[in-house]
């Protein structure tokens, strides 16, 4: 298929999907954007056995690495793990009381979703196995 007709779709779903989980995975360090502790179930907090800070910081070296992903060789597989990583952090945010959270996080696992429907649609394989090849990430620029 034709890649081009897709770009105006492909590319700000990408762009969303590859820095929105970089930029929230480095606040996760420095909490400029907001304490993101306070969103973690209290339940994480008693199993899990390291601080909450730890934990959040753990959580954002994931999410930096789903936004690399994406941004990278690996458009349409980062797509589909920003999608599950938002949709098991909207079940987190469930338990804290935060569906406000929630609701969005889950509308933008719908988008990450469409972005890994698009990259498959532009022919991008999920993973650079046998005969398939992973196509560029950035989309050619039209003369």
């Amino acid at each position: 298929m034709n890649a081009k007709p897709l770009d105006c779709v492909y590319v700000p779903l990408w762009l969303c999907y590859g820095l929105i989980p970089i930029v929230a995975g480095a606040d996760k360090f420095t909490n400029m954007l907001v304490d993101w502790s306070k969103y973690l179930p209290e339940v994480a907090t008693q199993i899990i056995p390291i601080s909450p800070d730890t934990l959040m910081m753990s959580v954002g070296v994931i999410e930096i690495i789903a936004g690399l992903l994406v941004l990278t060789v690996l458009p349409r597989l980062g797509a589909y793990v920003v999608a599950a990583w938002l949709v098991l952090i909207a079940c987190a945010v469930t338990l804290s009381g935060f569906y406000d959270i929630a609701v969005r996080d889950l509308a933008m696992a719908l988008g990450a979703y469409t972005l890994g429907t698009v990259a498959a649609l532009r022919g991008q394989a999920m993973l650079p196995i046998g005969n398939h090849h992973v196509q560029a990430a950035i989309p050619a620029r039209r003369a």
